[in-house]
């Protein structure tokens, strides 16, 4: 797809997005791989998992970011509480950030943006808080802008998002339940104006109903809208 120029994205189910850059950088975005369901068991992440990016701190999206960051030897980029817990649980090398902030990496600018959601994580009978929920977008150095929108429902202000970052690829949650659902989905497509979506958080668990299909359908050109398996690149 010509869009991405050279950029890999593959989807590895849930929200958890591989993405490979031109000149070998690898990010791993909202790693939830051993007890993800959709997850494809055959699947090898790459040796090299140079960045490990988090939205939130819901155990579907950090549940490997310490396992993968241990052996990968990867650095953990996230909003300060998350990655301060993180480093609590032993992760060596971390970058702590906030809404509205970017950080320069090699090949890519990480700016974190606002989601509507919450982010915690249950310790025995206790519930930590690990900051906001965000969304991430990735300016990659003579490629495309792509948008995580981590777990959101939408809201007006992705117009914002469109006006500064103008994000060519969008990965949208659109299961239900715990995130928008197709319709609001389909609403964030017109406030986004992408050229291409990844539909992310359907199927992984019986409530995230919405599906790919019902997105399409309800978008004026339903094929911007890629029909992945989990496993499958773009």
């Amino acid at each position: 797809m010509s869009v991405l120029k050279g950029t890999k994205v593959t989807w590895l189910g849930h929200a958890t997005v591989l993405v490979e850059i031109p000149g070998g950088l690898n990010l791993l975005i909202d790693p939830f791989l051993e007890h993800n369901p959709s997850y494809p068991k055959n699947f090898t992440l790459p040796e090299r998992i140079d960045y490990v990016l988090l939205t939130h701190g819901h155990m579907d999206h950090i549940a490997d970011a310490a396992p993968v960051a241990k052996k990968h030897g990867s650095t953990v980029v996230g909003i300060y509480e998350l990655t301060s817990y993180l480093t609590g649980k032993g992760v060596e090398k971390t970058i702590g950030m906030n809404l509205g902030g970017t950080v320069s990496l090699p090949g890519v600018d990480v700016t974190m943006v606002e989601a509507k959601h919450s982010s915690s994580m249950q310790e025995g009978e206790q519930i930590l808080y690990l900051g906001d929920a965000a969304g991430l977008v990735l300016t990659i150095h003579n490629g495309p802008v792509l948008y995580h929108a981590g777990d959101t429902s939408v809201f007006s202000d992705m117009k914002l998002i469109r006006e500064l970052y103008a994000p060519e690829v969008a990965m949208l949650p659109m299961g239900g339940h715990f995130t928008m659902g197709p319709r609001e989905a389909a609403l964030a497509v017109k406030y986004l104006e992408p050229k291409l979506i990844l539909p992310i958080h359907w199927g992984t668990f019986p409530p995230l109903k919405g599906t790919p299909e019902q997105l399409a359908a309800l978008l004026p050109d339903g094929k911007i809208v890629a029909q992945l398996k989990p496993g499958e690149s773009m």
